[in-house]
């Protein structure tokens, strides 16, 4: 409880062959060596930096930190199939061009990173090859470790603000008005304990919600803030050949993100809880509700982490989604029940 205490799209410029083929060239030079999503930290200039179970319940703003770092795993698969894989296809000369242009804003004093941002998922939405999809999605990812999750504010970013703390405020009641979950604006805000929370404070919080696109025959889910604005890639486990995961689209059910809850096995009978050393749920469950095309009206599937992550990126699942338990933290602190959506596609 608070106390009282006092787009722009910029002009087309016409780039040259000499320097789209050095910047294709380094698309894949990048790939080869670059897997982390999320890099680390960098200071950027120009911009603001606003300091000051299954009865199991929801996590409610006194629980202990959740944290939004992975937790310790082994090296991840790429999200996209090996390049070396891949059949040979032409670079798509105009998604090449809008490449350098973003490329050229982040190499600005200050950097340009919102204008860059918006450029590279307009790149996103263009046809293009297998490595220039990489590339943008990687640097999309590492903005977003800038823009989204930092306590720092850039200017004219219309996806994030800051909001002035009021007298009788809950970091929850801010996070149901910006439809995003409280654990998130308290990670990005560096709050150690919610009920510390002052009148008079500012925060920095997120315009939502989150959604997520969920690629069957890549084995990929795609995180987007207000469904357009790309935020980063998840590999992901699915459900075997006799129990697929269902296309179509998903909502967080209500009610439905739950810590570790207790699990009936539907097959033997069996209860599985936290504490039993073969619990097959990880860190954190998220529960969906069929809304439309094959998933409308199933019930009983949710997005979950695992104790085997060899089996991320295969069908091995009873038709739930398996993710690295640590990314599942991250997920679970920004999609919103009955708010967020989770469309599964071929």
């Amino acid at each position: 409880m608070a106390r009282r205490s006092h787009r722009p799209r910029g002009r087309r410029r016409t780039q040259s062959w000499r320097y789209i083929i050095p910047v294709l060239l380094i698309i894949v030079v990048v790939i080869a060596f670059k897997y982390g999503p999320f890099g680390k930290n960098k200071s950027t200039d120009g911009t603001v930096d606003i300091t000051p179970g299954a009865n199991v319940p929801e996590l409610n703003e006194t629980e202990p930190e959740v944290v939004i770092g992975p937790e310790p795993e082994p090296l991840l698969e790429p999200n996209l199939p090996d390049i070396a894989t891949v059949p040979d296809v032409e670079p798509n000369p105009e998604a090449a061009e809008l490449i350098v242009e973003a490329t050229a804003l982040l190499s600005e004093t200050p950097s340009r990173i919102i204008e860059a941002r918006q450029k590279l998922n307009d790149v996103l939405r263009m046809p293009m090859n297998i490595q220039q999809r990489t590339f943008v999605k990687d640097q999309l990812s590492e903005l977003a470790n800038k823009w989204l999750l930092s306590k720092i504010i850039f200017p004219d970013d219309k996806l994030c603000g800051s909001y002035l703390v009021k007298s009788g405020d809950l970091l929850s009641t801010i996070g149901k008005r910006y439809k995003v979950p409280w654990e998130i604006l308290k990670e990005i805000n560096k709050i150690s304990r919610p009920e510390t929370l002052q009148a008079g404070e500012q925060i920095k919080v997120i315009n939502g919600p989150f959604h997520a696109k969920v690629y069957r025959s890549t084995f990929t889910m795609d995180l987007y803030l207000q469904d357009e604005t790309f935020v980063r890639s998840f590999r992901v486990g699915l459900g075997k050949e006799e129990t697929e995961t269902p296309t179509g689209l998903w909502r967080v059910k209500s009610g439905g993100k739950l810590i570790k809850p207790p699990w009936p096995d539907p097959v033997t009978g069996r209860m599985y809880y936290p504490e039993d050393p073969d619990y097959p749920l990880g860190s954190r469950w998220i529960g969906l509700e069929g809304i439309k095309g094959n998933a409308k009206g199933r019930t009983g599937f949710g997005i979950h982490g695992t104790i085997e992550p060899k089996q991320i990126g295969t069908t091995g699942s009873r038709g739930c989604i398996r993710m690295h338990n640590g990314q599942v933290i991250l997920l679970y602190n920004l999609l919103v029940p009955g708010v967020s959506t989770v469309e599964v596609v071929e």
